[in-house]
């Protein structure tokens, strides 16, 4: 079934009688295990308007817009216990009993981080390209240095035509380009009358949730997981020095995973983008189900 878009106001009054914070979702439909997809830094929930249909099959998706994306509200507060605690007041609005999670991305320490702090609260866990990663365990990788090859690039202010004009020519997005992924990216965007851009997460909301990434330590917290989990990363090289790194970084970081997380299945997606559910959908649904499936009959 198609996806319908619904908001929900979350937290109660704030301290200085402001109403509650309103947060955008997409809502697929389904039944079984309710799933809560979350999307990557600068995403929206629309990243999973691929992926989310073939999950609806077999679950209760929905996928949330996170503070600061997409259509939901922008307020201060970009630490992981301000985006965990919007999760947890997500899940207990709609009602949703052990959810299972599906990250990517940023999405994916979201999850994870939730997940180690409501350790009850899961089912099961699925980190897609994200959520292992330590960015401070790369060599070199300072918070200055986190900055200039992380931040954002300088849209804001971007004809609509001169946008779309480079994204077609991404490096990852030309290989996967549609309709579909057009509209995907546009929800990232507010669009003004004269078809002038603005990125819906704000430059510095931006460098806040970098912050919160350099700051994280994974590592620390596969011990606190009480559900079964499940990596997808994904591979592909190329003529990149910077390719070869994040790889190296990538299975690094997953052998730690497998240290710490008895039993904990990872799936490799190869040739693939970062954008996994823009690229490999089916495959990505495929691997999601089976993997829920064997912890359901286990």
């Amino acid at each position: 079934m198609p996806a319908t878009d619904q908001f929900v106001d979350l937290r109660g009054l704030r301290p200085d009688g402001r109403r509650s914070l309103r947060f955008h979702y997409r809502d697929w439909g389904g039944s079984g295990t309710p799933v809560v997809l979350l999307h990557g830094l600068a995403s929206n929930a629309r990243i999973w308007d691929l992926t989310a249909p073939l999950l609806a099959q077999r679950f209760r998706v929905l996928a949330l817009d996170q503070r600061g994306h997409g259509l939901s509200d922008k307020p201060d507060g970009y630490d992981f216990p301000s985006i965990s605690g919007d999760l947890a007041a997500f899940i207990e609005a709609l009602g949703l009993e052990r959810p299972g999670l599906v990250g990517h991305s940023w999405g994916g320490n979201v999850a994870l981080q939730f997940a180690a702090d409501h350790p009850d609260a899961v089912a099961w866990l699925a980190l897609v390209d994200g959520g292992f990663l330590e960015i401070s365990a790369f060599e070199g990788m300072t918070w200055e240095r986190v900055q200039q090859v992380m931040a954002p690039p300088p849209l804001d202010g971007m004809k609509l035509s001169v946008l779309l004009q480079g994204a077609r020519s991404w490096p990852d997005l030309k290989e996967v380009w549609s309709d579909e992924v057009q509209a995907i990216l546009l929800a990232n965007f507010q669009v003004d009358d004269d078809e002038t851009v603005h990125p819906r997460l704000s430059r510095e909301n931006h460098l806040k949730i970098l912050r919160s990434l350099w700051e994280q330590r994974p590592s620390e917290l596969w011990a606190g997981l009480r559900c079964p989990l499940l990596l997808v990363p994904a591979a592909r090289q190329n003529a990149d020095p910077r390719s070869g790194m994040w790889m190296e970084a990538k299975r690094k970081a997953i052998a730690v995973a497998e240290e710490g997380v008895p039993g904990l299945r990872v799936v490799w997606m190869e040739d693939t983008i970062h954008d996994v559910p823009l690229q490999r959908p089916a495959a990505l649904a495929g691997a999601i189900i089976e993997f829920a499936a064997g912890e359901v009959r286990a």
